[in-house]
């Protein structure tokens, strides 16, 4: 098929190697335009750009879709269908119908479940046993249409985001090879089933000792690696990466035990063993090394 492909991300570039490798003909492929980032904030292209330059393939990075004339050329390309991924940019009318078969979106959940922005850290915060890849034929709402496919994955007690991220591109990418073969027929979706991804903020990822140990490793999996789970000693900032859940019981925040095995830390319910973590201005490391160099005695508090 003759494709127009558009994503940004990292998240996006194995549905475009997938859909090239199946010989599917990219006869455009849109990303966001290039963005100041880092501390330097240096122009960064986005990784999509990257795979399309060292492809070779035709690019464009328009600051909006509204304009008519970029739309007239979208038309102009005649392509089968277009092939969304975490592209970042509202599809209107025009370029939802450009392509004679429209616009396909892989999306990293189980549709109607977690429609929006940050469907895998939603989905590891709810402590969800599973999650999936839709791809739906695009309408003019937020993820709200009809759904061709969908495959599913049991998510481990160990992911993360970012184990979780490589698991459903890898997969997306799989699906909507699949899809564009056998264009399954669609279905609506159950609007009373859907529940919203909303995009996640920094103070999300501050850690609450007073809530439970569970909700807390979730939290900390949700979060690594960006912007990574936060808390506090002594008035210094820490970032905690990995954690599980242990027993014991304490005043929230306080230090049960801390040794090579972990810091174990009280909960509101239960308590947290951190494993690996992070101080400010620091390196990550497992807690036991962390603790050659921080000696905390029993009852010192985190989150004060």
């Amino acid at each position: 098929m003759k494709i127009i492909f558009a994503g940004t991300p990292e998240f996006a570039v194995p549905a475009l190697d997938a859909l090239l490798a199946a010989g599917h003909d990219a006869a455009l492929v849109l990303t966001q335009p290039d963005r100041h980032a880092g501390r330097g904030l240096a122009l960064r292209s986005s990784a999509v750009k990257q795979r399309a330059q060292a492809g070779g393939l035709p690019l464009a990075q328009p600051q909006t879709l509204d304009d008519s004339a970029f739309q007239q050329r979208l038309h102009a390309l005649a392509a089968d269908v277009m092939v969304v991924v975490a592209y970042g940019l509202l599809l209107p009318p025009a370029v939802l119908a450009a392509p004679a078969r429209g616009c396909l979106n892989i999306h990293a959940s189980l549709l109607p479940r977690w429609r929006g922005a940050a469907p895998i850290q939603r989905a590891l915060l709810a402590g969800d046993a599973e999650t999936g890849i839709t791809i739906m034929q695009m309408d003019a709402g937020l993820d709200t249409g009809p759904i061709l496919l969908q495959e599913s994955i049991a998510i481990r007690e160990d992911d993360n985001a970012q184990s979780l991220h490589d698991r459903l591109a890898a997969l997306g990418a799989r699906s909507i090879v699949r899809a564009l073969r056998e264009w399954p027929a669609a279905h609506a979706q159950d609007e009373a089933a859907a529940t919203h991804a909303a995009k996640f903020s920094k103070a999300e990822a501050r850690i609450d000792w007073t809530r439970s140990a569970v909700e807390i490793c979730r939290q900390i999996r949700a979060f690594n690696p960006a912007p990574g789970a936060v808390t506090t000693l002594a008035g210094t900032t820490h970032k905690v990466w990995r954690a599980q859940t242990a027993a014991g019981a304490g005043e929230p925040g306080a230090v049960l035990s801390a040794d090579a095995t972990g810091i174990v830390i009280a909960a509101g319910g239960g308590a947290v063993r951190v494993l690996e973590l992070q101080r400010a201005g620091g390196n990550r490391l497992a807690a036991a090394a962390f603790l050659n160099s921080a000696k905390l005695a029993r009852g010192a508090r985190f989150g004060d």
